[in-house]
């Protein structure tokens, strides 16, 4: 039986040189997270198993240049000797997706973590695909209930949105992700915990995930003590899943911890065959790779369903000009920024209304709606200003209605904006509880 990749070589015009396959070669040089290898003229992607001396590891073709193919081993690196045999893996293409994934825990590849025997998959999908006609999709239309009343009545998302999670660490990122796991009404929900502790792929499963939640949810995980490329495939194999069930005609909830993540691993590994990085490190295939994976979410045609994503995305010393937060705001249909400061100050979830948006809330609320948020996002950010002169006494009562009025509302605005980690609010009363406030606010 010939391979795809002699099916291909085939297909090629005859007046084209090819070189021929060799079908095993030999490590030269192992340097940092890379292999060299010599006679193994296979594709880039290609999964290849490097014989050591305590066994066989996989790895996979990550560039080549001139008689030299470069690996990436997938798991840690140990007994490889100079002249280690590399082989061509033979596995069947694609990723196993089907019905059988819900309720279950997975790597990068799509192999079970949760000791619960093999996936019933019907099919085979290939983890990356051509882009979608951006015509061919639907229009962002009818609101999405996250369940947490901040997003929903102040950033409202709509079906189909990609939102970025902005903020530093510790500050409840990964919480808010699995309040909005709970509160959504999507039909399945895919959380992708990528670069992120170890500790949280089983906390987030077994403590903020009920039974009756696990049973729609689907956890791709891949912790930062993985390579760069099990990192690197865990948020694509996320995306892969979440497309599989979109096109089955389910509304889906994608969640990716975290963005910044996945564009470190594609850092480690192109600085690792040699490509020049350029901002801050980063070489240009991290911000071609950004908006490659984040344009695979959002509605699909009229006979598919949707993705509504929500990625995080690390702001180092809580920079919001980061290279990666800066381009993943670029990208995004809007954005939730955590503030550090309302998080130590116990205000959960530490949403700052005044610095997120959602550039989609006026095209699915209402015209009451929007004017609504708009007027307790003007009186909070009122009050905010003037801040500090309201705290050192500085401020003299009556010198300014506006003032007055923000320092009288700061209490219930504070008290609508949090909310219990394990509480769900729909989105529903969301709004009743956003049109008190408004009314209790006035019209001016």
């Amino acid at each position: 039986m010939t391979s795809p990749w002699h099916d291909y070589l085939d297909r090629l015009p005859k007046q084209v040189a090819v070189p021929p396959v060799v079908a095993a070669g030999k490590l030269v040089r192992g340097i940092g997270l890379t292999l060299e290898a010599v006679g193994c003229q296979l594709p880039v992607g290609s999964q290849c198993l490097v014989q050591t001396v305590e066994g066989e590891i996989e790895a996979e073709v990550v560039g080549f240049g001139e008689d030299i193919t470069y690996l990436m081993p997938t798991e840690a690196v140990r007994g490889i000797v100079p002249g280690s045999r590399v082989l061509p893996l033979n596995r069947e293409g694609g990723l196993a997706v089907g019905m059988g994934l819900l309720g279950r825990v997975v790597d990068g590849n799509g192999q079970p973590l949760d000791g619960l025997g093999a996936i019933n998959a019907s099919t085979r999908v290939p983890t990356s695909r051509p882009p979608m006609n951006p015509l061919s999709r639907r229009p962002i239309s009818k609101p999405m209930d996250v369940g947490v009343r901040a997003i929903n009545a102040m950033n409202t998302v709509g079906i189909g949105q990609r939102m970025g999670l902005f903020a530093g660490s510790g500050v409840g990122k990964s919480v808010l992700l699995g309040m909005m796991t709970r509160g959504s009404e999507a039909d399945v929900v895919v959380v992708g915990l990528v670069g992120e502790r170890g500790r949280e792929v089983k906390e987030f499963i077994h403590d903020i995930l009920t039974e009756e939640e696990r049973k729609r949810a689907v956890v791709v995980a891949a912790p930062a003590d993985t390579s760069p490329l099990m990192r690197l495939k865990g948020c694509e194999t996320a995306v892969t899943i979440a497309e599989y069930f979109r096109d089955q005609g389910m509304n889906v909830l994608l969640l990716i911890d975290s963005l910044t993540r996945y564009a470190m691993a594609q850092r480690e590994i192109a600085l690792a065959v040699g490509e020049p990085p350029a901002t801050k490190g980063y070489p240009p295939s991290v911000f071609a790779r950004l908006p490659a994976l984040v344009e695979r979410a959002g509605n699909g045609s009229d006979k598919q369903g949707s993705i509504t994503a929500f990625y995080t995305v690390l702001t180092e010393g809580d920079d919001l000009q980061d290279p990666i937060a800066d381009a993943a705001r670029a990208i995004l249909d809007g954005h939730v920024v955590l503030s550090r400061s309302l998080a130590d100050s116990g205000h959960y979830p530490a949403i700052d209304i005044e610095a997120s948006i959602s550039r989609v809330m006026p095209m699915v609320v209402s015209d009451e709606h929007l004017m609504q948020a708009r007027r307790i996002r003007q009186v909070y950010s009122n009050y905010k200003q003037n801040q500090d002169l309201i705290a050192i006494g500085a401020y003299a009562k009556g010198s300014d209605p506006r003032i007055d009025l923000a320092i009288r509302a700061e209490p219930a605005i504070n008290a609508f904006l949090q909310q219990g980690m394990k509480q769900v609010l729909p989105y529903d009363e969301s709004l009743e509880g956003m049109t008190a406030l408004a009314t209790g606010l006035g019209q001016g």
